[in-house]
């Protein structure tokens, strides 16, 4: 069984390659694990003050692999730009430019001779939830957003134009964060969307089975979206 339960086969071997994206005066750097014979690949959107080498994303992400999916971990600030905000915090907040640099990233995996084939997918965290769900409501493309803690909020007034079907994890004693995604939910333009709260976890997951679950929730959405197109249900 892969990690989502459904049963569907996992893919062959993954292959795993640091992946430099061009913006206008910069580069980002990435880590793209492609799986042989996957349909889908997730993007991750990194949380305030994270990086592509997160732990939490990086378990996230070996569970999507099992599930047969490719994944690309980026690093949607500079190494300089991650200097300044290790300072001052400022960069982590600024929606609009991760979530433009999401969307060159998107360009990116569509242009590519190795991607373009893939049905893409944004995984958000904290921030990068906020930033996700405004990429996505500029691109009808992307198949499925999944926020982990996420502050889909900060979305603000592009929320009601995202279509991509959404779901919401936050942990169950996460008060603040539950709040926040409730409202965010009530104006989601997307058709499909599923808050689900995991009992006992707080904002890291850092309790005993909590990211375990997250990976699970995670990998079962998304197989089902951007594989079999199908709305996955939950107990």
């Amino acid at each position: 069984m892969t990690p989502d339960g459904t049963g569907t086969p996992r893919a062959g071997k993954s292959q795993e390659l640091l992946v430099h994206i061009p913006l206008r005066s910069l580069e980002l750097e990435g880590n793209l694990d492609l799986v042989e014979g996957s349909e889908g690949l997730v993007l991750f959107a990194h949380g305030s003050g994270s990086s592509r080498f997160s732990p939490r994303n990086r378990y996230v992400a070996r569970a999507l692999r099992q599930a047969g999916l490719s994944t690309l971990l980026i690093d949607l600030l500079t190494r300089e730009e991650e200097a300044i905000d290790a300072q001052t915090g400022h960069l982590r907040f600024d929606i609009e430019l991760l979530a433009v640099r999401l969307l060159a990233t998107t360009d990116w995996l569509h242009d590519d001779t190795r991607t373009r084939h893939f049905r893409v997918g944004y995984f958000g965290a904290s921030t990068g939830a906020g930033a996700a769900l405004m990429a996505a409501a500029e691109r009808p493309d992307v198949g499925a957003v999944v926020s982990r803690g996420g502050r889909p909020d900060l979305a603000g007034d592009r929320l009601p134009r995202v279509q991509a079907p959404t779901l919401l994890i936050v942990g169950g004693h996460d008060v603040p964060v539950i709040d926040l995604n409730r409202q965010a939910m009530q104006r989601l333009g997307a058709e499909e969307k599923q808050l689900v709260i995991v009992p006992g976890a707080t904002h890291l997951f850092e309790e005993p089975g909590a990211l375990k679950e997250v990976a699970r929730l995670a990998s079962e959405w998304f197989v089902c979206h951007l594989v079999h197109k199908t709305a996955p249900t939950h107990a």
